[in-house]
This record gives C-alpha cells, structure tokens and sequence, in this order.
C-alpha cells in the first residue's frame, strides 16, 4: 500500500495521521472515490474526479483542487505497473472541525491510496437484508465516507452466504447493492433501477448504460428478484459480474444478456482507460 495526505507521500503508510478533530473521522463528514487501475494506469478517472466534485458539492464540501488529486494518484502509482490491477481510493473530508456535527472553518483533507488488489470472480451470491435506503435523505446519490448502514447490510449478507447485500428504497422498490449498482432482465428487456430510486449515481452504471443500454425503471424489489430472468452486479472492481444466486433463487450466471454485456465492456475497456 503506498498513501498520500496533504501532499506528503508516506514512507510507511500505516503510520499516516490525521487530526483526531478531522471531520471525516468524527462524523464522517467526507466523500471519496474507488478508481479501479490496470498495470498502473487508473481507469476512468476523469469521470471518478466529476463524481468526486459532485459528492463535494451535494455535502457542502469546498471543490477538491483535482491538480492535487493528480499529483496524488501519480505519486501513490509511481512503480505500480507491475501491478495488473489496483484500487485508489481518493477521500477529501471537511478537516478538523469543534466535536461535534457543527462544521468550523477548518481545511479540507485529502488523502489518495493505493494498493493492489485481485480481479474479482466471474459471478456472485446476493442476499436482500431489512433495511432500506432513504431515496429522500440529504446525502441519497452521494459516495460519502458515512459507510455504517453499508457496513452492516453487507455484514447480515455475509452471514447469510452472499458477498453482496442488495437494498430497496423506502417505497419498496429496488435501490442498489452497498457498493454496486443492479442491473436486470425481464421479458428480455435489460433495466436498472433509476437514480431517483436513492442509488448511487455508478460510474460502472453510466458505462452500462452508455455501452449496452438499458431501460431505467423503479420496480418493487419483490417483483423483480421473482421475475428476473437474470441479473448482474456492476461496480469499479466487479465490471459486469454474474449473480448466480438471489437469497434462494438461482439464476443463471452468466445469463445470455450479461454475456453481452461483460464481453462489451472487455472490447471498450480495451479500447480507452479514459471512457
């Protein structure tokens, strides 16, 4: 692993610190980005750092100055090539703050990290968990560092045998995975969940959209895990992944629809790392 924080690269980045006051720690008054790269070289990074400037925007957050994220990723990549896949995670956070939810006018801290990472499987096991997304909520759509409800959910997931949870939105309806985006098939039709379900706004499910195309709809979460005739999980380290189970319903993995749709992100990644 190889960290940066405030322009400093760490020479042992289990020892970096930051105030124990930073917002981002107290309260998780942050956002962050997951990029994923390929022998070194980040994949859609500039869509990732829009993302980042969004997520700032939605929390109240000053703009990142993105000159600094690039000096940042390129310092923690600096030798990376030999990695053939990796995972930078870009955090910017109000900074030191009063304990206490109040904000106080302190600088913003960013801090870029890297390290390799294993690509993932081919297909996976998801299990729906009782609780719900709040579509209505002041940080629904934004990629903030508040990860505790994800925590949990994918924690109750694990228990039950699946490596992903899936959530619904306070009508019902489908929502999101806690770090992926769902995509589906009925009557042959592919879809996904719009962003006004409360879903993160993925950049994997922009690529989807763009590459394969896909009806966004809203759907009671029940009606789609009894009629989908396949589906599949995409997110910056998943790509397209196959779920093979849906709590107690196999589904074929890959089913023809999402055979199409790994195989057409695989030509276009291959083309471009800047989409």
């Amino acid at each position: 692993m190889r960290a940066w924080i405030d322009g400093d690269l760490l020479a042992d980045p289990t020892q970096g610190a930051i105030a124990v006051t930073d917002h981002g720690f107290t309260v998780g008054d942050g956002v962050f980005e997951a990029v994923k790269t390929l022998d070194g070289v980040p994949f859609a990074l500039t869509r990732h750092l829009a993302r980042l400037e969004r997520s700032a925007s939605g929390l109240g957050l000053p703009a990142p100055d993105l000159d600094d994220v690039r000096r940042g990723v390129a310092a923690v990549l600096d030798g990376a090539q030999e990695d053939p896949m990796g995972r930078l995670r870009i955090t910017w956070t109000a900074g030191p703050h009063p304990m206490g939810s109040g904000r106080g006018g302190g600088p913003a801290t960013l801090v870029v990290a890297y390290s390799a990472i294993d690509h993932a499987a081919p297909e996976t096991t998801v299990v729906t968990v009782p609780w719900t997304r709040n579509e209505n909520g002041a940080t629904a759509g934004l990629k903030t560092t508040s990860y505790a409800e994800n925590v949990i959910a994918l924690a109750h997931a694990r228990r039950h045998g699946g490596t992903e949870a899936i959530l619904a939105n306070t009508a019902g309806d489908l929502c999101e995975g806690t770090g992926s985006n769902v995509f589906y098939v009925v009557d042959g039709e592919l879809r996904t969940p719009s962003l006004t379900s409360g879903c993160l706004a993925g950049i994997s499910r922009e690529l989807v959209l763009e590459w394969c195309g896909a009806m966004e709809v809203d759907e009671p979460l029940a009606e789609v895990r009894a009629r989908a005739s396949e589906a599949f999980l995409v997110s910056t380290t998943r790509d397209v992944q196959a779920i093979a189970r849906w709590d107690d319903r196999d589904l074929p993995a890959p089913g023809p629809v999402t055979q199409r749709c790994a195989a057409t992100w695989a030509a276009r990644e291959a083309e471009t790392m800047e989409p």
